[in-house]
């Protein structure tokens, strides 16, 4: 070891270590939002107390009776009443790393996590500040005591009326939507080195500073964003696991050798974690958590990082713990939290709740029920063509929709995922900004309907790998009948395509997987967004669809007959069939009734409203059909899966051509960029709660991803009433 790692390396090891373990707690802290506190409900909050409370109940009591059974020395006396200490901690930052990990960070479970470490993690500060308060007393004079509380509260003054301040006035004028300048960068760090030095010269860890100096500060651009990305890579990619290196090296595995301490200290950490772990448990069953969710909740709570390491290492450093408690702290850290995070990955699925849920489609509604539209958002480019798609659906005072209008942005520069409505936004204002050009857009798109629709706004900040989560969360609580997601692709003015977000493309294959209700993509190709409003536009909208049968189709047709009434707009219906297929007289056929339906009311529409029948022999002619309607149409729709066998598509389903085999075979060919008109695609919601990925992997096996997208098996099943209850937070 000395050849691998020389004393003289070590030096430089350490420092580096030190400062990565500075800008770590400073990061921390910059995405940190203080007025979480005033979130937290009480369930959560007693669930977080006890969670502090039993590990030193059941590890004192460990530590009593082995004090009564056998001697110990007065090390291991203090060591063991260390180690009962350091079993009651659970850090709030490392279980939303953890959580962020699982993707779980925006699930009801994760949302329980943070509240519950949140408030076990104040009862530990709490308890350090009045027995370091109280040590102090004892050790050093009153005077020194009472000198030391005071510049330490003076330095908390500095930092909040004055750094904050400062740091605020030097970057008001950044831009929106872009970072700090250099020179702005550059002195928030020479600030937060200097709160580390004052930290340390007021005898505080020097990590306190900084998380101190990054917690006033506020959360999310422009501060918190340029931090994250020029600090986050190099300080999580290389100094932290520089400290953990470290922390491991100074590790004397020599010390367990022929010691019976070491089993005496190995038990009271495991009946403290024993302790952590049925003061989580109990408590949330008693608040009625799902048995399932129970068990996740406790073994996160169990779990435990940097910060936890970085505590060791002081107490070992000022000769509180000995060499022994350490190691076994260390190892027996990494081995429960190892275990435990697996079984987490295995035990909660966050989308078991909304995966067996009842049917919610436009084709199961009744004709009169009000259509509930979930609409997402990513940014201004998606709001005309939605809009005029809203308008599309014929909202009338008889037959009205309701909104909810879910802008999607991604977690940087903030800790903690946030699913918010937007009530105090309800107005349109003059000023705003680019959010709040989205809500006027679709406030000024309520006025305009005169009480056919109702609309309510909500943001979600969350990262990209679990933000389908709270679109689907948002669908079920407010029983929405479709959600609308815009594609992942932009087209410029001349039909190029002028931007590619594959994280977009990511959240909407997650959507349609998980969605406990139908999907529709929109692909705006500008025609739906060049008309301002679809009812002072042209004088006939001309939307064609594009049936082959199925029940995405029908879905579809089901969409596109409540758009056919409106009175602007010009709806056909083409039929495609094969030229060998007869439908046989009698048989009873619930699509052939629909298209029955449909064509007797084309019929009195007085040619505003057609029906076509196509017969076709291969994929081929399909798509020569399809492209002839390139300048016919405006919008065309078009359901998402088809029968795989079908000769209509045959010579069509190479899975070598397909780009995006979430849209289906017609799907993907009408998202070609040769194609001029707009594009809906809509997927019914499954009939049974397997997700959609079993019919899509019919059509294109293994093609979309590989990183197990559907639920568990067991998710197939309808879940209990007990596991279908949402965690009371």
């Amino acid at each position: 070891m000395p050849y691998l790692f020389p004393p003289e390396g070590r030096v430089t090891l350490q420092i580096f270590a030190n400062l990565g373990f500075m800008l770590h707690f400073f990061i921390l802290g910059v995405q940190l939002n203080a007025n979480l506190l005033k979130k937290v409900g009480t369930n959560a909050a007693l669930i977080g107390s006890l969670a502090f409370a039993m590990p030193y109940v059941i590890g004192g009591l460990s530590y009593l009776t082995m004090r009564s059974l056998m001697p110990m020395d007065q090390t291991l006396r203090t060591g063991l009443v260390v180690v009962v200490t350091a079993n009651s901690l659970s850090s709030f930052p490392v279980i939303i790393s953890l959580l962020s990990e699982l993707n779980i960070l925006n699930s009801e479970l994760g949302r329980l996590a943070i509240y519950t470490s949140m408030v076990s993690d104040l009862c530990c500060v709490c308890m350090a500040t009045t027995l370091t308060t109280v040590g102090a007393l004892r050790e050093h004079s009153k005077w020194n005591s009472l000198s030391s509380m005071f510049w330490m509260v003076f330095f908390v003054f500095v930092v909040l009326f004055v750094l904050r301040p400062f740091i605020l006035w030097l970057t008001k004028k950044t831009p929106e939507g872009q970072q700090l300048e250099e020179f702005h960068f550059f002195v928030i760090l020479v600030l937060v080195f200097g709160c580390a030095f004052c930290s340390q010269y007021l005898g505080r860890q020097p990590a306190f500073g900084p998380l101190l100096l990054g917690i006033v500060l506020p959360e999310g651009p422009p501060i918190a964003t340029t931090v994250v990305k020029k600090l986050d890579t190099i300080t999580n990619g290389l100094f932290i696991p520089v400290f953990f290196a470290i922390s491991g090296l100074t590790t004397d595995l020599m010390a367990f050798r022929g010691r019976r301490a070491l089993a005496i200290t190995e038990l009271v950490i495991i009946m403290g974690y024993v302790g952590k772990f049925v003061g989580t448990l109990l408590p949330a069953l008693y608040f009625g958590v799902p048995f399932r969710d129970a068990t996740s909740l406790a073994l996160i709570m169990c779990c435990k990082g940097i910060i936890d390491v970085a505590i060791y290492n002081a107490w070992r450093d000022g000769k509180i713990m000995d060499d022994l408690c350490f190691g076994l702290l260390l190892i027996t850290m990494l081995i429960v939290t190892g275990i435990a995070r697996i079984m987490v990955g295995r035990l909660y699925d966050p989308s078991r709740r909304y995966t067996a849920y009842g049917r919610r489609t436009i084709l199961n509604s009744s004709n009169n029920s009000r259509l509930r539209i979930l609409v997402c958002i990513q940014n201004e480019e998606h709001v005309p063509g939605l809009i005029n798609l809203l308008e599309a659906s014929n909202p009338t005072r008889f037959n009205p929709i309701t909104v909810f209008v879910l802008q999607l942005s991604e977690l940087t520069g903030h800790a903690v995922a946030s699913l918010v409505p937007h009530y105090h936004l309800k107005k349109v204002t003059s000023q705003a900004t680019s959010s709040e050009h989205i809500i006027n857009a679709f406030n000024r798109y309520e006025q305009r309907q005169q009480g056919s629709a109702l609309v309510q706004h909500f943001n979600a900040i969350a990262p990209y790998s679990s933000m389908h989560d709270d679109v689907c969360s948002l669908a079920l609580d407010k029983s929405t009948t479709i959600v609308i997601l815009p594609y992942h692709k932009q087209w410029t003015i001349f039909g190029s395509v002028g931007a590619t977000n594959r994280s977009i493309k990511y959240v909407n294959g997650k959507i349609m997987n998980k969605a406990p209700c139908s999907v529709g993509f929109l692909i705006d190709r500008g025609q739906l967004g060049g008309n301002p409003s679809l009812v002072i536009g042209k004088t006939f909208y001309r939307i064609a669809l594009l049936f082959f049968g199925g029940v995405d189709d029908l879905e579809a047709l089901a969409y596109g007959r409540r758009m056919a009434e409106h009175p602007n707009i010009s709806f056909t219906l083409v039929r495609f069939k094969h030229e060998t297929v007869h439908t046989k007289k009698g048989e009873i056929n619930p699509e052939h009734e629909l298209l029955r339906e449909y064509t007797i009311s084309a019929a009195m529409s007085k040619e505003k409203n057609q029906y076509r029948e196509e017969t076709v022999k291969d994929g081929s002619e399909t798509t020569q059909i399809i492209r002839s309607m390139e300048d016919g149409f405006d919008l065309v729709i078009v359901g998402c899966h088809h029968d795989p066998e079908s000769p209509l598509l045959s010579g069509l389903m190479n899975a070598d051509w397909v780009e995006c085999p979430e849209l289906g075979v017609i799907g993907d060919t009408l998202a070609a960029t040769d194609f001029t008109f707009s594009v809906l695609v809509v997927q019914q919601q499954p009939p049974t709660s397997t997700c959609s990925r079993s019919v899509q992997s019919r059509v294109f096996p293994a093609s979309f991803d590989d990183e197990g997208d559907c639920p568990p098996p067991h998710s197939t099943n309808p879940i209990s009433s007990d596991e279908s209850k949402r965690c009371p937070v």
